[in-house]
């Protein structure tokens, strides 16, 4: 079973910075899209940035030119650098990987079955 494993995360004053660390266990395959994912007060989880294994990146509008998503294929790790932070940027953020596979609990799937992993979460508070 895949595990994410977070680290980073904390507590920053407005305009500060964190890191984020995300690293794939318990497998030997390259995860597919890894990202991040971010749960702020009195809102549905909504996503922060992701990843390609081919290193191609997606960010949402709220961080663009602020948030930095990088990935280490061969430690199967991402990281987020994250910078300008703001009080609104405050929550839970949690990292998502998914991976395509063709067997999974001893059946075959032909068209391939994506699972999803989720890490635990981490804590970022932004203090005004």
């Amino acid at each position: 079973q895949v595990q994410l494993v977070e680290s980073g995360g904390g507590y920053v004053q407005t305009g500060g910075s964190l890191r984020l660390s995300c690293a794939a266990s318990q497998t030997e395959r390259t995860m597919d899209i890894m990202g991040w994912y971010r749960q702020t007060p009195g809102k549905e989880r909504e996503l922060v940035a992701t990843i390609s294994s081919s290193g191609s990146a997606n960010y949402a509008d709220f961080v663009r030119d602020r948030f930095t998503i990088s990935r280490d294929n061969d430690k199967n790790a991402i990281d987020l650098q994250m910078t300008n932070l703001k009080p609104d940027d405050s929550g839970i953020y949690y990292c998502h990987s998914d991976l395509l596979v063709s067997y999974h609990g001893g059946r075959y799937y032909p068209e391939g079955l994506k699972l999803d992993y989720w890490g635990q979460g981490t804590q970022v508070t932004v203090s005004s």
